[in-house]
């Protein structure tokens, strides 16, 4: 598909202004918005710019009236507040804190080309699936791009002691940040595999340089509503569902055609606790300066954990949670899969013999995971590079495996623990065998 041509400015703004008081007139319409619409920020843009901050929606009138008044399209938070109009900008944070009920997870993907935003989004909702979200709201820009949600619920109101929604736009970030570090490879991949027919770039290397982007989060930060129009296209911000992404083509988005869906997804409570969790944990360890990174460096005389390899790797050097995992377990055997696979991998174990131990594990679960689910796991992890498992305690009480011994206190993480042993191992070795010559 050819990008979009360059028309002018003034044939843009008549084309959309010939369709937005018959569009937004629609009951239908009219109703998806507003119903979005509660407990944000709105925003209305009059091709040239933006209406004043804050503004709301009281009734689903007040919206055609801005139509009237020469609004064509419609902009929202991602924060949840229990009344947008006291929002007052440049407030402090407690005062933001106070006001604000929550936030939506909302990944703004934008690329030249519609084709490359497809596959990033396809991408990262097979890694939002990864981690176990089921349910996941979609929709196109407008334009180039798609829009991914997670919604409020889908999130833990608290962890270690920390309410969720004073982390804004913080922890959105460092999920955000976390999903691009994990899928850029296959993203660079699979763009590279469509330059060899695409009509786009002339040499491998472009791909590179048109990649899709990622919009990161911040404070008071908008987005454009479902169903609201784009001044660029004159297209509908129309709701889809994920399996329709690649297929989808912009006539979809046609707003004289368009059929209405709700972007929130019916997510269940707390579905995405195992992304936050993990991603703050991949923060914690690759972001921030730590004192277990610098023990791996010293161990493997390389920067990374990546290039962590512990030779003779004993069982006998494993933390408490993980020998109980691989004696078998009932319940939650796919979270502690998801332990297996990244602990191993991060240790540096060959692909064969983690194949093996994973294969082992499962004949003593009972009942056992389905074949047809670790393979894809498998496949997603070693299409990556290696993530650290999640760090200790709640997420191991979770699956009834958090057994901690004297050790366990000195580290945060089951990696940090097969290291710290494996080193004090290795040094007892070295020590009796200095002391016998």
């Amino acid at each position: 598909m050819e990008p979009f041509s360059n028309n002018s400015k003034s044939f843009k703004e008549q084309r959309i202004r010939k369709i937005t008081q018959l569009y937004y007139s629609r009951p239908d319409i009219k109703k998806a918005i507003f119903e979005f619409s509660k407990n944000r920020e709105i925003v209305p843009k009059y091709f040239e710019g933006f209406g004043k901050r804050p503004d709301s929606f009281q009734y689903s009138a007040d919206m055609f009236e801005l139509v009237k008044r020469g609004a064509t399209s419609f902009h929202c938070s991602e924060e949840i507040w229990e009344d947008p109009l006291k929002i007052i900008t440049g407030m402090p944070e407690q005062q933001a804190n106070e006001l604000r009920i929550g936030w939506d997870l909302l990944i703004d993907i934008d690329s030249k080309y519609i084709d490359y935003s497809k596959i990033l989004a396809n991408i990262i909702i097979s890694m939002l699936k990864f981690h176990g979200i089921k349910n996941i709201g979609v929709k196109f820009s407008g334009n180039k791009g798609f829009h991914i949600i997670l919604p409020w619920k889908a999130f833990p109101k608290e962890i270690n002691g920390i309410e969720t929604k004073n982390m804004f736009p913080e922890w959105p970030r460092i999920i955000v940040n976390y999903l691009i570090e994990q899928t850029k490879n296959q993203l660079i991949e699979k763009i590279t595999e469509l330059t060899k027919t695409s009509k786009y770039v002339k040499d491998f290397q472009a791909s590179k340089e048109v990649l899709p982007d990622v919009i990161l989060v911040s404070p008071r930060h908008l987005f454009r509503m479902p169903y609201s129009l784009h001044e660029k296209t004159a297209l509908s911000s129309v709701v889809l569902i994920p399996e329709e992404i690649e297929n989808f083509q912009i006539i979809e988005a046609d707003p004289l055609k368009v059929k209405v869906r709700n972007f929130i997804p019916n997510s269940e409570e707390g579905e995405a606790k195992e992304l936050l969790i993990q991603a703050l944990d991949w923060y914690e360890e690759n972001v921030k300066p730590r004192k277990d990174y610098k023990e791996k460096q010293k161990i493997s005389g390389k920067s990374g954990y990546d290039n962590v390899k512990i030779e003779n790797l004993s069982d006998k050097n494993f933390p408490p949670c993980v020998k109980k995992i691989l004696n078998g377990i009932a319940d939650g055997k796919k979270r502690a899969l998801f332990v297996l696979i990244n602990l191993f991998r991060s240790v540096g174990i060959e692909k064969d013999k983690l194949e093996q131990l994973i294969e082992e594990w499962n004949t003593k679960n009972n009942p056992q995971l389905r074949q047809s689910y670790i393979n894809p796991q498998f496949s997603w992890s070693y299409r990556n590079k290696p993530i650290m498992p999640p760090n200790c305690k709640q997420f191991y009480q979770g699956i009834g495996v958090c057994a901690p011994d004297e050790f366990c206190r000195l580290i945060k993480n089951p990696v940090n623990y097969v290291i710290r042993k494996s080193f004090q191992e290795s040094k007892k070795i070295k020590e009796t065998t200095k002391s016998k010559e």
